[in-house]
């Protein structure tokens, strides 16, 4: 089968279409037909050598990539949920190696939930890192209630726009910050105040939220504080919540924490849920070829993309 491998750390070039042997599902695994896989920022920083690389080059080849939809094409010993011919979607091993940039992939049965019927591959591979972060940060981390009011951080984004989304099928005043030309974007997601972080700080026009999810780093972690009620919940989702910026929090009866997605078939089996029932609708803005991969990357490097970027790789 084909799949990129990253021999060496740094730029897209070392994103290297190799023909490897296709993996064989061990017990409690499915072995998946790729049919789409979703690019996120991790991807890229583990490509540079930075985030998940070191632990990923451990266990040669180094295959990145953890969001895939397709179909099972065998499955292994013990496996209950799925059989061959079943359409699956899920995050593989996250934050292990997923090996998701081949063609196909031997996947945990406890990682991957049923695609929805309504929902074509593209979107179901969009909808599962980013979206299980924006779950899992607002309902098991924050504890997220009806008629709260949220605060998110790039709502245009990966995990933003599921996070608008989400927040507001739990029934909550959601706020946004994004550039002017994507609030339009983000009001028709639901959210109900656009914020410019271009004008405003947001401190300066949110002093009463009762969750913020940030996806920008320490310094925004720390700007954010001002902008929680007492009692208020932060979660960052990029380490912005460091020693320092908890003790600050604590000052205000604040809790500050850091956040890493995990793969969970039971959150996905949630998120299929919500779409089925028409409640969460990924957005992806680039969808390329398999062959293009790199140019995914450089895609999702440009920090300007709303929603996801896909790489269809039936072509």
């Amino acid at each position: 089968m084909k799949a990129f491998v990253v021999n060496e750390p740094g730029s897209v070039d070392k994103l290297q279409l190799q023909e490897i042997d296709k993996p064989t599902p061990r017990a409690g695994e499915v072995l998946v037909k790729v049919i789409a896989i979703s690019v996120n920022p991790v991807d890229t920083k583990t490509r540079e050598g930075k985030a998940l690389y070191n632990s990923l080059a451990e266990q040669p080849p180094v295959i990145i990539g953890w969001d895939i939809s397709g179909v099972v094409e065998a499955v292994g010993d013990d496996v209950k949920v799925f059989k061959a011919g079943d359409e699956v979607f899920g995050m593989v091993n996250f934050p292990g190696h997923g090996r998701a940039y081949a063609e196909y992939v031997a996947a945990p049965e406890a990682h991957l939930a049923h695609k929805p019927e309504n929902v074509p591959h593209h979107e179901a591979a969009a909808a599962t890192l980013a979206a299980l972060t924006a779950w899992q940060v607002l309902v098991h981390e924050a504890n997220l209630k009806a008629g709260q009011k949220v605060l998110i951080h790039a709502a245009a984004g990966g995990v933003g726009h599921f996070a608008v989304q989400i927040a507001k099928y739990f029934q909550a005043t959601v706020l946004g910050t994004a550039s002017p030309e994507n609030h339009d974007f983000i009001r028709n997601l639901g959210a109900d105040e656009q914020i410019d972080y271009h004008k405003y700080k947001v401190a300066d026009v949110v002093m009463d939220a009762d969750i913020v999810l940030d996806s920008l780093g320490e310094e925004n972690t720390r700007n954010s504080l001002a902008a929680l009620r007492e009692g208020g919940t932060i979660v960052s989702i990029l380490g912005g919540a460091k020693e320092a910026v908890q003790e600050e929090a604590k000052k205000r009866n604040i809790t500050a924490k850091n956040y890493l997605v995990h793969s969970s078939a039971e959150d996905m089996e949630k998120i299929a849920d919500l779409m089925r029932q028409g409640h969460l609708r990924p957005h992806v803005s680039h969808v390329f070829p398999f062959k293009d991969l790199p140019k995914a990357h450089e895609q999702v490097e440009t920090r300007k993309t709303n929603g996801k970027v896909v790489v269809s790789v039936e072509e």
